[in-house]
């Protein structure tokens, strides 16, 4: 709840404070509909009421049109909206239950401090301030009401995260996680599974009779014909009788003619594939009909230059002959994929029971280890980063798998650790506890955030919801 109340007010409202931008209202006079009975109230926090007049007019200062979030009704736009109304409803709630407060006199002055509205003498300049009220199509009041609801935010937000302070063995955690020194000894799996192409006919056949039915291809019957000016109208000009007779082509096709109907009529010669399937040899026609084999079963395709007419007769699922060498190639690229796999999971469960040990490690390298210095957590010149990320929460004589950028996969054995002390003198330290202040506030606005679900329930009235969004549909 918590984490989209910030990033809310990390958008719109900070925005606002920092007159980046400001929301114009977009009135689509939709109040009127929701005014009697039980329908007034959307949303129930405890025992205060969200009405649905509240929510329409937070739709209208949303900037979002009405067009839009048709669009979007079904990605579930009227709940998010709602839910962010719901979470700044409740900060309001905290703010007053805490009588977080913010003295006129103190909001005139960050009025009066905001560099928009400072003249060339860094002094306020009424006459700034009233020309981005008039453009923003805001009264002074409106935007002052505005502002205030932020910066109570913003002083709630101190409120829960003040005075967090990191103990030194935390700082000194977290400059060690970043800086300490890896030495590891790792081995080149590649060299591991049994390559492509390696794989003999015997085990091919057996697991192409294992797996018969999944290794079926879809092969394709169909016809078509390729229009163009020259063939339908006899000119190569893309005229008004050209486009004439394509139209007349879509609307044979809207009442239910027939593929072969519509070309005898258009005396056009199609052509005819029997068990079709892409393959090296592009046709970029044959190969776009192939793609479209689970659509329509006749279509008219517009690609510019010329138009396609095609219809599909059969889709059929065959499972090729081993003698197929395409369909070879593909079954031997599985075969690897799945040794593969096996070979990294056996490996990946020695070393998660403990039953991977030096003896192991060193029959598996055949005398081929190679060694490698990490400078620091972000070092990630040979394995990727989450990799080295892993390698850094191994104990010393600890085995991992990694792996590179090019997902090369890798065993690697932890045979060093250097680890630096941080000093409190050092000019580095404000910056690591700084980094060790965020993560801390950020685990402590995850309770706070906890803190709120458990404090308020929150009760949806979901016919009045369904009203609204029936609206946009």
């Amino acid at each position: 709840m918590l984490n989209n109340i910030r990033n809310f007010s990390k958008t719109i409202f900070a925005k606002i404070l920092l007159v980046i931008i400001i929301i114009p209202f977009v009135f689509w006079g939709m109040g009127g509909m929701f005014n009697s009975g039980n329908t007034n109230n959307i949303v129930k926090i405890n025992n205060q009421k969200i009405s649905t007049q509240d929510f329409m007019d937070y739709l209208n200062k949303s900037k979002l049109t009405s067009d839009f979030i048709k669009e979007n009704i079904k990605k579930n736009i009227i709940e998010d909206l709602l839910s962010e109304l719901v979470s700044i409803k409740i900060l309001e709630m905290e703010i007053q239950e805490l009588k977080i407060s913010m003295s006129d006199k103190s909001l005139v002055q960050k009025i009066k401090k905001n560099q928009n509205f400072l003249d060339d003498n860094n002094k306020f300049s009424r006459i700034k301030y009233e020309k981005f009220l008039l453009s923003q199509n805001y009264t002074a009041p409106g935007f002052e009401s505005i502002l205030k609801r932020q910066e109570l935010k913003k002083k709630l937000f101190s409120y829960i995260s003040g005075g967090i302070k990191s103990p030194s063995f935390l700082v000194n955690k977290k400059y060690k996680e970043q800086t300490a020194k890896l030495e590891i000894e790792y081995i080149n799996l590649e060299y591991k599974y049994k390559k492509e192409n390696f794989f003999s006919k015997d085990e091919i056949k057996k697991f192409v009779n294992d797996n018969s039915e999944n290794l079926k291809e879809e092969y394709l019957d169909f016809s078509y014909v390729k229009i163009t000016p020259l063939n339908l109208t006899g000119t190569n000009d893309f005229n008004e009788l050209f486009f004439k007779k394509i139209d007349e082509i879509e609307n044979s096709i809207a009442n239910g003619l027939d593929f072969n109907t519509i070309v005898n009529e258009l005396k056009l010669n199609p052509v005819k594939k029997s068990n079709y399937i892409i393959d090296e040899k592009i046709n970029e026609i044959e190969d776009k009909i192939y793609k479209k084999r689970n659509e329509t079963k006749i279509q008219l395709i517009d690609e510019n230059e010329y138009y396609i007419l095609y219809t599909i007769n059969e889709v059929k699922e065959i499972l090729p002959s081993l003698d197929n060498q395409k369909f070879t190639n593909k079954v031997n690229k599985i075969l690897y994929k799945k040794n593969k796999y096996e070979y990294i999971q056996s490996l990946l469960e020695k070393i998660n029971t403990d039953s991977f040990n030096q003896i192991n490690f060193k029959k598996l390298s055949e005398n081929n280890i190679e060694k490698l210095k990490i400078s620091s957590i972000k070092d990630d010149k040979k394995f990727s980063q989450e990799s080295v990320k892993l390698l850094y929460d191994q104990p010393v004589n600890g085995y991992a798998l990694v792996a590179d950028i090019e997902k090369n996969v890798y065993i690697a054995k932890i045979t060093k650790l250097d680890e630096i002390k941080i000093n409190k003198t050092s000019k580095d330290f404000t910056n690591y506890k700084s980094q060790t202040n965020i993560k801390l506030r950020d685990n402590l606005y995850s309770s706070y955030d906890n803190f709120l679900s458990n404090k308020y329930e929150i009760v949806i009235n979901q016919k009045t919801l369904d009203r609204v969004k029936n609206y946009f549909e």
